[in-house]
């Protein structure tokens, strides 16, 4: 998962509604016959247009918005997921789990064709119901709030370390200094005196301008990950025990923060639009590229993180680094303003998630209730309490990767493994026999697996180990 939402509201993209809707109502051209004809999975089209190579350049695009999607924030933490699993495990979870991510992004376009909707929650919407929407509006909430704590764990993580160097001695002989210039005072002040007012603002095209600094952090990190990390002093790494070359007991905890690191389902429609002639080859071409690029980038840095660091691998691999070296602190400068500039768009959805609990809510008291907007008050004090509560969590604890976990586990699950294929097969059970629809109930079961067994292995794991042995 990376810029989550930034993508969606790039210069010439579809801009991205003040409303999070099911446009249940929407036809897609693709999608001209009747919703009882269109469930037949044979009658979708594969092909609008001959692509002309006028057009190629759009598809260019729409794989930098895709990829960019995926190798975000949470590429940190793979390789504290390949020391959770152990190194061949790891590998073998990152390539199968590529591949069932390639086919879900793929699949939510087909649901939007059968459904004849354009949106993630319209299919599941007119999937399921007003449950339907509930069940996706809260996965996406989770997401966004989990990802919200992450971002601000990561600033914690980051730009305190270039700064308290650049005031060591004064830090030294003025206690008052040192708590200023601490970790949770520098936390607080990016996230209410920065975070806080962009997150008021309701345009959020604004921010986007940012997936630049995201795509420097990305490359700065990797590459410190896979060419300074051999030459660290020893007395950073960690050993290796023989079993964890192969296998190890955390293997739902990996997965939960390799889906964290991968998914970015919520974004495949929007990018799906952006496309000049949408059509699914085409698109399938698109994910086929960025997943296969996305995992080989993933599973890199979790074999070069893990196999450097070994046992003492952390929850962002940027923390097993010394606090003063200069190249690595440019990484983490980079990637502190990154979340900066993302976490206002994390906040966002949450607002938007809210407003439409808030109107269905509304709406099943008076069905006849027109929502008219929050008043700046109701707007203030809701962005206050969607920042403020990440921020009071983040201030105590940087186990980064614990936040992973659990938000891939719940939310990351539902998006990607679990509503999809669920919605594929209600949409086309009359059509398929029940062998056919094995396969999409199997990843919907192992979507509740991961989300059940992963989230008791991270909250046991938590209790059970120092609360300070990701930092610094």
């Amino acid at each position: 998962m990376s810029r989550e939402y930034s993508d969606l509201v790039g210069d010439g993209g579809p801009q991205y509604n003040d409303q999070i809707q099911d446009e249940i109502s929407i036809f897609d051209p693709l999608s001209e016959t009747s919703n009882e004809s269109s469930n037949d999975n044979d009658n979708i089209p594969l092909s609008m247009d001959v692509v002309t190579p006028s057009s190629g350049s759009d598809l260019k695009a729409a794989f930098f918005n895709m990829t960019n999607s995926i190798v975000g924030a949470g590429i940190v933490g793979i390789p504290m997921a390949f020391l959770n699993s152990g190194l061949f495990l790891g590998v073998l979870l990152m390539t199968v789990l590529t591949i069932v991510n390639d086919w879900t992004l793929r699949l939510i376009i087909i649901n939007t064709k059968l459904s004849g909707t354009k949106t993630y929650t319209g299919f599941v919407t007119y999937t399921y119901g007003k449950l339907g929407k509930v069940v996706v509006l809260l996965s996406q909430g989770l997401f966004a709030f989990g990802g919200s704590i992450g971002f601000i764990i990561i600033i914690g993580d980051s730009i305190p370390h270039v700064i308290r160097p650049l005031f060591a001695n004064e830090i030294n002989n003025s206690a008052i200094l040192s708590y200023i210039l601490s970790r949770n005072s520098i936390m607080a002040f990016c996230v209410c005196a920065v975070c806080f007012p962009l997150s008021i603002i309701k345009d959020i095209s604004l921010l986007a301008k940012a997936s630049g600094l995201a795509l420097v952090s990305m490359s700065i990190i990797i590459s410190i990950v896979v060419f300074k990390a051999p030459f660290v002093s020893s007395d950073f790494k960690g050993t290796i025990p023989t079993l964890s070359y192969f296998v190890n007991v955390g293997f739902f905890q990996a997965v939960s923060v390799i889906s964290f690191a991968l998914v970015c389902h919520h974004n495949t429609t929007f990018i799906y639009d952006s496309i000049n002639t949408p059509t699914l080859d085409r698109f399938n071409r698109v994910v086929h590229i960025s997943c296969a690029i996305s995992g080989f980038v993933c599973c890199l840095m979790g074999v070069c993180g893990f196999l450097n660091f070994g046992n003492k691998t952390k929850g962002n691999i940027l923390n097993n680094f010394p606090s003063d070296d200069l190249l690595v602190n440019i990484a983490r400068l980079c990637f502190g303003m990154n979340m900066i500039t993302t976490l206002p768009l994390e906040v966002y959805v949450l607002r938007e998630v809210i407003k439409d609990l808030y109107i269905i809510y509304k709406a099943n008291l008076n069905p006849s209730y027109k929502f008219q907007g929050f008043s700046k008050l109701q707007h203030l004090a809701t962005t206050a309490i969607l920042i403020l509560i990440p921020l009071i969590i983040a201030l105590n604890t940087c186990n980064l990767g614990a936040v992973l976990e659990i938000v891939g586990a719940t939310s990351g699950s539902l998006i990607a493994y679990i509503l999809p294929p669920l919605c594929y097969n209600k949409l086309t059970k009359r059509n398929h026999t029940l062998k056919q629809q094995i396969p999409y109930y199997a990843c919907a079961t192992f979507g509740f697996l991961v989300m059940v067994l992963s989230t008791a292995q991270t909250i046991h794991a938590t209790f059970s180990s120092p609360s300070n042995s990701h930092c610094i």
